[in-house]
């Protein structure tokens, strides 16, 4: 089975890192990509700016093998958009590595000829992963898999029980789970002089609050509603200049602002459970019978979720709460850790009832809101050192992570959205407004 490639499913920071670093043992490697190309969820937030500075966002083996292809690395300190990001990185990452195979969707993965309950020889059949490509269907056998597709595809619906709120499917041509990008004109003219709500607390409701409270500047009819699950936005906005990632505490603080000053109408203790007409606009009803009407468009961003479908026949052992590595949760479930560092872990953690298969960046974190960039590098050299047999190198840390956030005791996560901080806010004068949807998800929890 030694000679059967690894599968990589996804060719986002974390799919082409561990590309890389199986590059760097010389086990063969087949990355699956279901976009047009490297980082094409990335490529969707294109226009959002991550708070984290390009010295955190490049995997230090993928940099050893770009610059054998004359890459100049970027500016350390700088802080590239998505956009940026995908451009500067990670597609000429996949060109250097030159295993990616665009627009094939993996659509299941399985133990050559055992289902989910056969044990009769089953570790030693190897994976078949089941891909729909342009020129049809496709199996492929695999000695491992490291699924790193991520969440960006598992939007967490607007209803405030964890499922679509009743009218959320029929109205969905006015709800978006994506932060607008307002420099694009028929974006733009979709919400101007507009009733606007936003639900969600996260990084990603405060870009999207800022961006709109401008846009409500600029075009005055244009109203903010703000749908908050606590009873108080409480500490939403971050841990402000405290907070050791810098421009996502100055984005919690201008977020802050923005909501002060701003023409924004913050509701809370507001659980969505019925999205209904109101004449040629909505009405949105909560659980206690509280109504928000005359709604023009919803932005919903209420987190991310994994898809595990394509996973119904493998033998997985996954946190009840987190759908997460059972061992990895209490690491990082939002409900028991607020802020401080992310425990850099790796194979151990990760590894699952069917040997060789392994989850893998966001995607691994299921449910919580910890994720870091580094943190996906980290999991994926200690994995693909497991593989190679390397017991020692897999079970070695080499990363350490800066402490990002100050805690001021238990976080209040029932809001249950994710992607924001838990730390008390203070002014910051640092002039960034965006992140990104990966680097938003960052560190609050303390092993």
């Amino acid at each position: 089975m030694t000679n059967l490639p690894v599968v990589v499913i996804g060719a986002g920071p974390v799919g082409l890192a561990a590309a890389a670093h199986l590059n760097e043992r010389d086990i063969p490697t087949i990355v699956l990509e279901s976009g047009p190309g490297a980082g094409a969820a990335v490529e969707q937030w294109a226009h959002i700016r991550l708070f984290s500075p390009w010295s955190e966002l490049i995997d230090q083996q993928a940099a050893k093998i770009l610059a054998q292809h004359g890459w100049s690395e970027p500016a350390s300190d700088h802080y590239p958009t998505g956009g940026e990001w995908a451009r500067d990185y990670l597609q000429p990452l996949a060109d250097a590595l030159g295993v990616i195979r665009y627009d094939h969707t993996v659509v299941g993965v399985a133990r050559r000829g055992r289902d989910l309950v056969v044990d009769a020889g089953r570790e030693d059949e190897p994976f078949t992963i089941h891909v729909s490509a342009p020129d049809g269907e496709h199996r492929l056998v695999a000695r491992a898999v490291i699924d790193a597709s991520g969440t960006w595809h598992g939007a967490n619906p607007l209803g405030g029980d964890g499922l679509p709120a009743a009218g959320e499917h029929a109205h969905a041509a006015r709800i978006s789970y994506r932060v607008p990008d307002l420099t694009d004109a028929p974006t733009r003219s979709r919400y101007a002089g507009k009733h606007v709500v936003v639900a969600g607390t996260g990084a990603s409701a405060q870009t999207a609050l800022i961006a709109l409270t401008r846009l409500a500047h600029e075009e005055p009819s244009t109203r903010v509603s703000w749908l908050v699950r606590r009873s108080s936005p409480g500490a939403a906005f971050g841990g402000g200049e405290d907070d050791e990632l810098p421009e996502r505490g100055a984005l919690g603080a201008r977020a802050q602002v923005a909501v002060a000053d701003g023409p924004v109408t913050t509701i809370t203790g507001f659980r969505t459970s019925t999205v209904e007409a109101d004449g040629d606009r909505l009405r949105l009803v909560s659980f206690d019978g509280h109504v928000v009407d005359g709604v023009d468009e919803v932005v919903a961003l209420t987190g991310f979720r994994p898809d595990l479908s394509i996973l119904s026949e493998v033998r997985l052992d996954l946190d009840p709460v987190l759908q997460s590595p059972r061992t990895l949760a209490p690491l990082i479930d939002p409900n028991v850790h607020s802020c401080g560092t992310v425990y850099p872990h790796g194979a151990k953690e990760l590894a699952q009832p069917e040997p060789g298969f392994y989850l893998a960046g966001m995607k691994s974190y299921g449910r919580a809101t910890s994720f870091l960039a580094l943190t996906g590098f980290e999991q994926v050299r200690s994995v693909v050192a497991e593989i190679a047999g390397d017991h020692e190198a897999a079970a070695r840390v080499e990363l350490t992570l800066p402490e990002t956030g100050v805690c001021g005791g238990s976080g209040d996560f029932d809001d249950a959205t994710g992607d924001g901080g838990c730390c008390a806010p203070a002014t910051s004068t640092v002039d960034f407004i965006d992140v990104g949807a990966l680097s938003r998800r960052h560190d609050r929890v303390t092993p």
